[in-house]
């Protein structure tokens, strides 16, 4: 009888595995926008973190350290997004009380 909840344990634990392993292949593809300035800068970037684009608008050219702040601002805007929405993708795979360790 053990024997059996073992198999189903180990077969439930493959089936969470390449579910997760699923989640991480769409999360790569998934885009979030960081934004700063009401959109002066814009900053696309996949929820593994790798930056897709940069998009700035010619008004933010006028100042060298205002426009190093609003990267700055947009990169961090996305960065956030991009984990919220891996966290909240991915805490549906795990058992209840248990948390990932990213």
């Amino acid at each position: 009888m053990m024997k059996g909840g073992m198999g189903n344990m180990m077969k439930q634990a493959q089936m969470m595995q390449a579910n997760m392993q699923k989640a991480q292949t769409e999360l790569a593809t998934t885009e979030v926008e960081g934004i700063a300035s009401n959109g002066m800068v814009k900053i696309i970037m996949t929820c593994n973190n790798t930056v897709k684009r940069v998009v700035i608008d010619d008004a933010a050219m006028d100042d060298r350290e205002t426009l190093e702040d609003l990267l700055l601002i947009a990169l961090n805007d996305a960065r956030t997004k991009a984990e919220v929405t891996s966290n909240a993708r991915m805490s549906n795979m795990m058992p209840a009380g248990m948390k990932l360790p990213f």
